[in-house]
């Protein structure tokens, strides 16, 4: 995998919008914080545009990538936030500059499409706070941001829950929003799982529904072929009319009972104020134990 050179003082980062749209004034807090950093900022030309549920056309939001991707002097992308739109795009980027001068490219939710699509091409990636979350999510989530973009990551521990199943591992660490791997089952730039550990989080899903999306990774193999699974925040999961007789844990559990690998679950990644970083494409080593989970990036 190609890893993207860390950032420095002075250093240039865009914010754009590949997905749904934000207001003017929304970003501010982000600018003023990784401009603490050291870091000066820019925004794309259509970073504030709004078309329904996208942050402007299709065409727009891909122009904007296109040229954050281009710019020689961008050494990071973060994205305003999620929603919907980026598999609308997706394909109609050309990624060889990127390839040629990987760069870090920051988000999480619908951003997802973009982590399979830059695995797919070979580079690293970062699940992370997006620029409209930053007011929102706990210091410790932006000190993990920053840190993975400077080069400075720590391991990340925290308690186990009695639900945990016990083991150690070692692979690529993938994955991202549930729904959206879900709905990118079969395109071209799936993420190969073999060997990995992968990470699911999700957002205001019916339980039926995660039921539906983990029985799809049972039964296509998926889960037979990962080394771990690391479930982050699933928030406001619900009910609909009918009662779903089951908890996350309980639906995971039992799609995992037949494999040997290490399940972690409330780990602190996802829809909630504490976001931790994760760099995708990167090799990690995670241990879990009946008191701690540990997760760290494994040195080369």
């Amino acid at each position: 995998m190609l890893k993207p050179d860390f950032l420095h003082e002075g250093d240039i980062v865009t914010i754009i919008s590949p997905s749904g749209p934000v207001t003017k004034g929304s970003l501010d807090f982000a600018i003023e914080t990784l401009q603490s950093w050291g870091l000066q900022v820019k925004l794309g030309k259509h970073t504030y545009d709004k078309l329904g549920v996208f942050a402007g056309s299709d065409e727009n939001r891909a122009s904007d990538l296109q040229k954050a991707i281009e710019d020689k002097k961008t050494k990071a992308i973060i994205c305003a936030r999620g929603g919907y739109g980026a598999i609308r795009i997706a394909d109609s980027i050309d990624y060889s500059s990127l390839q040629k001068r990987p760069k870090w490219f920051v988000g999480f939710s619908d951003i997802t499409v973009f982590h399979e699509k830059l695995h797919f091409l070979g580079i690293q990636s970062l699940h992370g706070a997006m620029a409209k979350s930053f007011p929102n999510v706990t210091p410790e989530s932006l000190q993990s941001l920053h840190d993975s973009l400077f080069g400075t990551n720590k391991a990340i521990q925290i308690k186990s829950t009695k639900f945990n199943k016990t083991g150690e591992c070692k692979g690529e660490l993938i994955g991202g929003n549930l729904s959206m791997i879900y709905s990118l089952r079969g395109v071209p730039f799936e993420y190969d799982y073999t060997g990995k550990i992968l990470f699911i989080e999700d957002l205001n899903e019916y339980y039926y529904h995660i039921d539906r999306m983990m029985q799809n990774l049972l039964h296509s193999g998926v889960l037979s072929k990962i080394s771990g699974l690391i479930v982050g925040t699933m928030s406001g999961m619900r009910n609909g009319t009918d009662t779903f007789d089951g908890s996350v844990e309980d639906i995971v559990l039992n799609v995992t009972k037949d494999y040997n690998i290490p399940v972690v679950f409330d780990f602190p990644s996802g829809h909630e104020d504490l976001n931790q970083a994760l760099v995708f494409g990167e090799k990690y080593e995670l241990k879990v134990t009946k008191r701690k989970v540990s997760l760290k990036i494994i040195d080369n």
